[in-house]
């Protein structure tokens, strides 16, 4: 299997030190040997058809900033979709930042890359919350598979559970938190009795917080990731234009004074219901959704399980491209049937 990395930041560089640890593990159990050819960067991009020695592009990367940089087999300038259509490979692993407002470059690289004829991995989420229904069609036109499971839950499987144990098992609908950020600020607010600068300073400084946060504190990669579930999960077409969203900045200390005398706990909390959106709710401390910390939880409720809830470890650099090894495993045993 030949790959091209479009990213190479903490997910892509944590994916490439996967690789490389379960490179025999990989050939053993499942019979194929994942060949990185090319890894892009904002700067250009490193290439070797042979397949590229792993280490040295992460040693490049932290000596140089860039892959391009490399003396023999960096190439700066070179945009990464010229390297999508250019260089033979079989697979796209799509890791750049998400972007909402147009979902770019993320959104061009996956369409060049099923227009290619490449399977797609992704870990993006803003190309999937503004085209899904038209990306997922344009990778059944061309025979190729999407997929996204590091997009939704990080390194917890929601995704997959979700598709693969409830078969048969109609989801009439869901709510859950699915952003750890949020989590970790709302938890460090009511335990500690911190503001909000407080609590999203300690996050930063803890590396749970972006340097600009406004993407989690203002529900946006919670709306993100309920548009991936209304399409991927219960069949609904949508974008995040469907979704009402209210983010926590308007979270008072009275209403956290007020959740904790009903022993409860504000939360943000994303639904998918008669509508989909996201806003900070009370939930009760009894209740499997009231997790702390950086956890996500997500309960589904079906039409004969009654009230499933997952719960585990959010986005991190190396859940998230458990998430992608996950995907890699699963495109390969498709190929395979």
């Amino acid at each position: 299997m030949r790959i091209v990395i479009v990213g190479f930041g903490t997910v892509g560089q944590n994916l490439a030190r996967i690789i490389q640890s379960k490179e025999k593990q990989l050939l053993k159990e499942f019979g194929f040997h994942p060949r990185v050819v090319a890894v892009a960067d904002r700067s250009g991009v490193m290439i070797d058809t042979k397949g590229l020695d792993l280490e040295r592009a992460l040693t490049v990367k932290r000596m140089k900033g860039s892959v391009a940089q490399d003396p023999e087999l960096g190439r700066p300038g070179v945009d990464a979709k010229e390297v999508i259509e250019g260089v033979e490979a079989e697979v796209v692993i799509e890791l750049t930042p998400t972007n909402v407002t147009d979902g770019e470059p993320g959104l061009s690289h996956i369409k060049t890359a099923l227009r290619s004829q490449r399977h797609v991995i992704t870990t993006n989420k803003a190309p999937l919350a503004i085209a899904m229904p038209s990306l997922m069609e344009m990778a059944s036109y061309n025979k190729v598979l999407l997929r996204f499971s590091g997009t939704v839950g990080g390194g917890t499987p929601i995704l997959d559970l979700a598709k693969k144990c409830f078969n048969g098992n109609k989801i009439a609908s869901l709510r859950g938190i699915l952003n750890g950020t949020t989590n970790h600020v709302l938890t460090k607010m009511t335990d500690s009795n911190a503001s909000m600068d407080e609590a999203l300073k300690e996050a930063q400084a803890s590396g749970y917080a972006e340097a600009d946060p406004s993407y989690d504190i203002d529900g946006v990669d919670t709306a993100c990731k309920l548009v991936i579930l209304a399409n991927c999960v219960m069949g609904r077409e949508s974008s995040i234009r469907d979704v009402k969203i209210e983010g926590i900045r308007k979270v008072s200390f009275e209403k956290l004074e007020k959740a904790r005398g009903k022993n409860s706990q504000v939360k943000l909390i994303g639904s998918i219901g008669d509508e989909i959106r996201v806003r900070p709710e009370p939930i009760p401390r009894n209740h499997p959704l009231c997790v702390r910390g950086t956890l996500n939880a997500v309960s589904f409720k079906t039409e004969l399980m009654g009230e499933v809830t997952v719960v585990g470890k959010g986005a991190g650099g190396v859940e998230t491209a458990s998430a992608v090894l996950r995907d890699i495993v699963d495109v390969r045993r498709t190929l395979a049937k």
